[in-house]
């Protein structure tokens, strides 16, 4: 930059990154106001754009610093520079009003109240002292309440709330942590609280403190309080009452699945569970998801009751991330309440989460006592996002929600503009075009019409924040898929293609792939674990060794299959799996093992006729359904209620004896190659004979399986040359399998890629059908 003889310069800069709803362009008017610089800043459709006019010695500080020390919440991926020829017409540096176009500007997640904002909250001199929505540039919704981009208070949900005299001076001053803060309000001209009964609870409707202080008494009664959150409504119960928890439990119909809990204060937290230094920061850091930890069996924390997470190896325990939160646990001095509440998401079983005001009073009818609402509209449904915490201190993100959602992923290679729809089950879509990824937030099952309207919604709101406007859609390729039907009257109502239909387990490994940044030119050896995957055959798959990148694969190995008695109705029923598998190795029925003395005389004589005549019985190599299976023979579960129950509670079974000794069951291994579990069958049977404990035998079978991955991975190596190892499908959630194998093979020179920010479950899967279907000119063949 060569400086004019008066020495004043001008220079542009356009910042690209999630620079819009971060106090970004407050920022960057105090940092001129420092340099004495002229000129202006606005919002864009594709960022920030701003204009600084000054001696050239400031304005190469100014640039200096805007990238060295953006505001917290900021995440600036580039800043273009030009020179401009000095205006020299400039009186100050504003702020420009911005115009609303379409664009790609990154719009950040939504955020946990900060600390200057709960100072303000428990001050009783503070204006907004207990007001339940404060909020500053540093904190509070933003994905939830954004209707459109760029990102202005028009444009959202709080639009409806004009400013009171003294909101609009702290918006429009510079020096105020307030400036420009899109959804900023006070109890003058903010949201209002209400609580409203349901019949026969013998409450009165209330309105704003008494609306906290009536909620807070029935949940300290036992009753059951359906909260409205960021992204949609929460159940909320004492955590520490058995019965309320029983009850919640009974009115919606959860079965054994487990609750989040959510607590107090961190204090609370670490008296209820072990926190660990990295949990601490994920359970206290801006994104507050639920992280899954180990609870307590003695303290002087509250004792939670006994059927919060029962069967589980782990407690889901949050912190509150909304001042409607602190507050309903309550400030100093208010009437002692719970310290620790069940928070689960407000819907029935199988729907997702319920965000109208009016629909919840209908759909959560007969499940909540009352509902603590307010009037500012909820734009998108956010479910909460739930993760755990590895030795090593890194994270493996388990649903990819709230706090993450709509953070994009930087992709190893460009993309054509393309919608990903998932799966059917976990299901989050996710939107692409050249470097950036979109995930959606956590749908859940789509086997409900309530979900797959959630799902049109999410990806048109998507699309308004993001620009993206698809040429191309991506689903997965099992026939019988909601999730594949949508996809399909999806591109008729757009024009567009037939959907490209990606294999599941090819997805799953290319999503790995794109979250550590491979370009593709290699492949990888992708080792995709999961329940159930609509295999090239027409049979289930699930425990596969693919060869893959982003155009195609090859089946390497795979474990030997069995007999699905039943199809998908079978996966309910572990006790008969176990049998299955048990027939498919050639091992006896004697009474005395567990899924035998599960069965009864008639289930037993129907299941035998069923596998000797294959009558409904699909066979599968999941690997997901091997874990259930030794679930059923350890003894752990043999009916289960939800999704994976049954291998938690075999991972919770050998947690208890993970260091008990190094024994590890032997897999086969049959030409193909196929990893036989016959041996490791016999193997278990024969030591449950001798009184071998169950946490022993559960702990011996992870490891088996440990082993037998390494062992394949080998394979691969030696008939290919590559040295990279994908981890992925939902049987990698489990903690004590992902470490073993990641230690095991890394001891043995493979590079391992594990999930960190994207799920390894059915929540991943809509990235990998991103990638695979964007690089084909259609649906990815094997090879």
């Amino acid at each position: 930059m060569t400086a004019p003889a008066t020495g004043r310069v001008r220079r542009r800069l356009t910042v690209r990154g999630t620079v819009q709803g971060v106090g970004f362009r407050p920022h960057v008017h105090r940092l001129a106001a420092e340099h004495a610089l002229t000129g202006f800043v606005g919002n864009t459709a594709d960022g920030v754009l701003i204009e600084v006019e000054g001696p050239l010695a400031e304005v190469r500080l100014f640039c200096a610093e805007l990238a060295e020390r953006p505001p917290p919440l900021a995440s600036v991926t580039g800043i273009g520079h030009e020179d401009l020829p000095a205006a020299g017409t400039d009186d100050a540096f504003i702020i420009r009003a911005t115009g609303h176009t379409a664009g790609r500007t990154q719009l950040p997640p939504d955020t946990a109240t900060c600390a200057d904002c709960l100072r303000e909250l428990a001050a009783p001199a503070d204006r907004r002292h207990r007001h339940p929505f404060v909020t500053c540039t540093h904190c509070g919704p933003r994905f939830t309440i954004s209707t459109a981009m760029p990102y202005d208070r028009a444009a959202t949900t709080m639009a409806r709330f004009p400013l009171c005299p003294a909101c609009a001076r702290e918006y429009g001053d510079p020096l105020d942590r307030r400036f420009h803060a899109q959804p900023v309000a006070c109890p003058d001209c903010g949201p209002r609280l209400s609580l409203v009964p349901a019949e026969g609870t013998g409450v009165r409707p209330a309105r704003d403190a008494e609306a906290l202080t009536a909620a807070r008494a029935l949940l300290a009664q036992g009753r059951i309080v359906a909260v409205k959150g960021l992204g949609g409504y929460h159940l909320a119960c004492d955590a520490t009452n058995p019965r309320a928890v029983a009850t919640l439990r009974a009115r919606k119909e959860r079965g054994g699945k487990a609750f989040a809990v959510m607590c107090a204060d961190l204090t609370t937290a670490e008296r209820v569970a072990h926190v660990s230094a990295a949990e601490r920061a994920f359970l206290t850091g801006p994104e507050r998801p639920i992280v899954l930890l180990r609870a307590r069996t003695a303290g002087d924390g509250p004792r939670l009751a006994g059927d919060i997470a029962p069967g589980s190896p782990h407690l889901g325990v949050l912190l509150p991330y909304t001042p409607v939160h602190t507050l309903l646990f309550g400030l100093p001095g208010d009437p002692p309440g719970p310290r620790a509440l069940v928070m689960t998401s407000g819907n029935r079983s199988g729907e997702p989460i319920v965000t109208d005001d009016a629909e919840a009073l209908i759909r959560l009818a007969g499940l909540a006592d009352a509902w603590l609402t307010h009037d500012r509209a909820v734009a998108a449904p956010c479910d909460d996002s739930l993760l755990r915490v590895r030795p090593d201190g890194t994270a493996q993100l388990l649903r990819r929600s709230r706090g993450y959602v709509p953070r994009p992923l930087t992709l190893p290679v460009p993309v054509r503009p393309a919608l990903a729809v998932g799966g059917d089950l976990k299901n989050a879509l996710c939107l692409g075009e050249g470097d950036q990824a979109w995930f959606g937030p956590h749908i859940g099952d789509m086997g409900d019409l309530a979900a797959l309207d959630a799902a049109r919604r999410a990806e048109t709101h998507l699309t308004a924040l993001t620009g993206v406007a698809p040429r191309l859609i991506a689903a997965d390729r099992h026939p019988g898929y909601h999730s594949a039907a949508h996809a399909r009257r999806r591109a008729t109502e757009s024009g567009l293609p037939e959907p490209a239909l990606v294999r599941h387990h090819h997805a799953h490994i290319t999503s790995a792939m794109a979250e550590h940044g491979l370009d593709g030119t290699t492949p990888v050896i992708g080792v995709a674990f999961d329940g159930t995957g609509y295999g090239d055959d027409g049979t289930v798959w699930g425990g596969e060794i693919l060869l893959a990148d982003y155009t195609g694969y090859r089946r390497f190995a795979h474990l030997v299959p069995a007999p699905l008695p039943g199809g998908d109705t079978g996966v309910a029923n572990p006790c008969r799996q176990a049998l299955a598998r048990l027939w498919a190795a050639g091992v006896d029925w004697t009474p005395d093992l567990p899924s035998v003395a599960a069965c009864t005389e008639t289930e037993l004589t129907v299941l035998r006729r069923q596998l000797e005549r294959q009558v409904a019985c699909v066979p599968t190599s999941s690997m997901g359904r091997l874990f259930d299976a030794v679930s059923s023979l350890t003894g752990a579960c043999h009916r289960a209620g939800h999704e994976a129950e049954a291998a938690l509670a075999l991972e919770a079974l050998a947690l208890r004896a993970r260091d008990a000794d190094s024994v590890e069951y032997p897999f086969g291994l049959a030409p193909g190659p196929r990893a036989d579990p016959a041996p490791m069958l016999r193997a278990l049977l024969a030591d449950r004979r001798r009184g071998v404990p169950a946490p022993v035998l559960a702990a011996r079978f992870h490891r088996g399986v440990a082993g037998a991955v390494t062992e394949l991975c080998r394979r691969a190596r030696e008939a290919t040359g590559l040295t990279t190892v994908a981890l992925t499908g939902g049987v990698f959630a489990n903690a004590l399998l992902e470490e073993d194998s990641t230690a095991r093979l890394t001891a043995d020179g493979f590079t391992v890629l594990r999930h960190c920010r994207v799920p390894p479950n059915d929540g991943g899967l809509a990235l990998g059908q991103l990638m695979v279907a964007a690089h084909a000119t259609g649906p990815a063949r094997p090879r």
